[in-house]
C-alpha cells in the first residue's frame, strides 16, 4: 500500500563504481560485427527477433513549446491520445500503441497524459467535439518550466474513453495501457483498487483478441494490476535513475528488476538513456527472465534505434512513428546479410534497404561511444 511521502526515509544508496561504458560498448560493437569469413559447417547464427515499434501517445507526443525541427513536433501533428492518432500510428505499422489511462471521479477510465484539466466540469467536454453543433472548452497545457500554454494540434480530434478506444481503433494494433497516476499524491490500496477494477472492467469486456500490455510507473499499482489478473503482461515503467524519486524503487535499474522478479512482471520500460549509460543492464534484465523496451526522446534518433537493437532491446516507444517503423522493418534481414571480406575485416554495410543505418566496424566503434556522451 502507498505511504504517505512524509513517512518516507529515503537511505543514499552505497556509492557504487561507475561502469566501464566504453569497454561495454567497445565488447558489443565486436559482437555485432560478424566474421568476413564463414566456416563451411559452422552453425547458423540465430537470428535477431524483430524490434517491437510502439507509437507514443498514438502517432506522436504533442509539444506546443517544441520548435518545427524538434521530432515530437514532427511526431504530433495530430492530437495525442486520440482516436484519429492511434489510427494515425496504425497505418504508419505500428505493433502497439502507447496512451495513457486515468480514471474520472464518476469511474470512468478515459485516455489522458496530464495530471489535471484545472475544472469539475464533464472531460469530455474539453477540446474538438464530435458534435459540430458544440463548441469545446480549450486545453491548455502547463509545461515542466512552468508556463501554461494553449494546446492545439494541425489536425485535431475529441478527448475519448477506454472503452471508445476499444471500438475505435484498428484491431490490428495492440495496446501498451499506461496505468497514470499522480506522483505527487500518495493513494490508499483502495484507491488504487478502485481505478484499477474500472480498467480493468473496461479492458475484460471490450479487448477482444487484442494484444494489451499493462504498465505504470507507480510501483504499488504495478503489483496490485498482476495480482488482479494474469491475462495480459504487466511492465514497470522506470527512469532508470536519470530522474530521483522519494520511493527509492524507481530510482534504478536494478530496484525495477528486483521489483518486477519479487512480483512475477513480465518485463520493463527505461527512459532509454539509462540503457544506454550501463549497456550490461540490458543482459541482466534478460537473465532476470524480463522483456525489455525503453521510451524517451532519443528514440527518435534511427541510428540510437538501431543500437538498441544491436543489443537486444525488445521494443521502443516513439514519436518518429512512421519513419521508425519503416525502418526497423527492414532491420533483422539487414543484420543477416552476408559481407565482404575486402576492405581489412571491415564488417558488411548494414542496411541495404532506405532509411536502415549502414555502418562499418570502425564507424559503430565510434557511435557507441558517443551516445553515452550525448545522454550526458
Amino acid at each position: 500500500m502507498a505511504q504517505p511521502k512524509a513517512d518516507v526515509v529515503v537511505v543514499p544508496p552505497a556509492a557504487m563504481p561507475e561502469p566501464d561504458i566504453a569497454a561495454e560498448l567497445d565488447a558489443l560493437a565486436a559482437r555485432s560485427s560478424p566474421s568476413p569469413t564463414t566456416t563451411r559447417g559452422a552453425a547458423p547464427v540465430a537470428a535477431r527477433p524483430p524490434l517491437v515499434v510502439v507509437g507514443h501517445r498514438g502517432s506522436g507526443m504533442n509539444a506546443p513549446a517544441a520548435p518545427p525541427e524538434d521530432p515530437r513536433a514532427r511526431g504530433g501533428d495530430v492530437r495525442e491520445n486520440t482516436l484519429r492518432s492511434f489510427n494515425a500510428a496504425a497505418a504508419g505499422g505500428v505493433a502497439y500503441v502507447e496512451f495513457d489511462v486515468q480514471v474520472t471521479k464518476d469511474g470512468c477510465p478515459v485516455i489522458f497524459h496530464d495530471n489535471f484539466i484545472y475544472t469539475e466540469e464533464n472531460f469530455l467536454s474539453y477540446g474538438p467535439q464530435r458534435n459540430p453543433d458544440k463548441a469545446g472548452k480549450p486545453l491548455l497545457r502547463k509545461l515542466k518550466d512552468g508556463r501554461i500554454l494553449r494546446w492545439e494540434a494541425r489536425s485535431e480530434d475529441a478527448l475519448c474513453t477506454l472503452r471508445e478506444a476499444f471500438e475505435g481503433v484498428d484491431r490490428r494494433v495492440g495496446f501498451n495501457v499506461e496505468l497514470k497516476f499522480d506522483d505527487d499524491l500518495a493513494y490508499t490500496e483502495a484507491a488504487l483498487a478502485a481505478a484499477l477494477r474500472a480498467v480493468l472492467e473496461v479492458v475484460f469486456e471490450h479487448a477482444g483478441g487484442r494484444p494489451v500490455i499493462f504498465s505504470s510507473f507507480q510501483p504499488d499499482a504495478a503489483q496490485f494490476v498482476r495480482k488482479l489478473q494474469d491475462k495480459y503482461p504487466v511492465y514497470f515503467l522506470t527512469n532508470g535513475g536519470t530522474q530521483m524519486y522519494a520511493d527509492p524503487r524507481r530510482n534504478s535499474l536494478e530496484e525495477a528488476v528486483r521489483l518486477c522478479v519479487a512480483a512475477g512482471l513480465q518485463g520493463i520500460v527505461s527512459e532509454v538513456r539509462a540503457i544506454l549509460r550501463r549497456p550490461a543492464a540490458v543482459a541482466e534484465i534478460k537473465e532476470a527472465k524480463l522483456s525489455l523496451m525503453t521510451y524517451g526522446q532519443l528514440n527518435n534518433v534511427l541510428e540510437v534505434v538501431y543500437v538498441q537493437h544491436l543489443m537486444g532491446v525488445d521494443g521502443v516507444i516513439v514519436d518518429r512513428v512512421r519513419e521508425i517503423a519503416e525502418a526497423v522493418s527492414a532491420f533483422p534481414a539487414a543484420a543477416g546479410e552476408s559481407g565482404s571480406s575486402e576492405g581489412g575485416g571491415r564488417c558488411e554495410r548494414l542496411g541495404a534497404a532506405a532509411g536502415t543505418p549502414s555502418f562499418s566496424t570502425p564507424e559503430m566503434s565510434f557511435l557507441l561511444r558517443l551516445i553515452p556522451e550525448l545522454v550526458q
